[in-house]
């Protein structure tokens, strides 16, 4: 079963009461950073901390305030493998207080920038709640690594053969499939005489003979 640490201050937000309807181990205790803490394990299987810090809007702006939220975050990244800001509430955060606009734009651009700390809005206590499920759902499964470039099915024979011939000087695609429709074979492509190259449409003498001094002459070394 997964669990989740929950700092003793969060009593009184209704989130203990919510997870406690779940399948899921609560522990409460005094935590010196972080609000929340779950654990998982990497694709090593050496173990990693999630730390959560959650703000209510009118926090978060008091936070700004009194300058106390980057001492908190500097400490949040510091403690754990993966640092998380969640910010709750459903107010406009550029309307609520007489704030400028740009200096809480520029707060939130070095926490997810400068501090590389994902940010993370949530509407309510409730959906807090179940972000965290989420969460620790989440993070209970196996880890697995996540590509992000297309895997290219492997090129067939055909295709190989028309890459090889495309390589040459002054040769395309349309060219190469004509290279191997006459010759029938890369080998019998890169043998042919220059005579021989010149009969194949689009292959002029000077064409012919850049082909024949890359496949003929000696490799030299710098």
């Amino acid at each position: 079963m997964q669990k989740i640490i929950v700092d003793h201050r969060e009593r009184n937000s209704g989130i203990i009461r919510e997870l406690a309807k779940h399948d899921i181990e609560v522990i409460i205790k005094q935590l010196i950073s972080a609000d929340f803490i779950i654990q998982t394990k990497d694709l090593e299987e050496k173990i990693q901390t999630l730390g959560i810090e959650r703000k209510t809007v009118n926090d978060f702006l008091n936070s700004i305030i009194d300058k106390r939220i980057l001492t908190q975050l500097m400490q949040l990244k510091k403690s754990f493998d993966i640092p998380l800001l969640i910010i709750e509430g459903t107010e406009n955060i550029y309307q609520i207080r007489n704030f400028h606009p740009n200096s809480i734009r520029g707060m939130l651009t070095t926490i997810a920038v400068d501090f590389q700390i994902p940010i993370i809005t949530t509407m309510s206590y409730r959906d807090t709640t179940n972000l965290l499920l989420t969460i620790a759902k989440r993070l209970d499964k196996p880890r697995r690594h996540i590509s992000l470039l297309k895997k290219r099915k492997p090129l067939t024979l055909k295709e190989q053969q028309e890459f090889l011939i495309e390589t040459l000087p002054g040769v395309g695609p349309t060219l190469s499939k004509a290279l191997l429709k006459k010759f029938k074979s890369v080998k019998a492509v890169i043998n042919a005489k220059e005579e021989h190259l010149k009969k194949v449409e689009k292959i002029g003498p000077k064409k012919a003979e850049k082909i024949k001094k890359i496949t003929e002459e000696n490799y030299k070394e710098d």
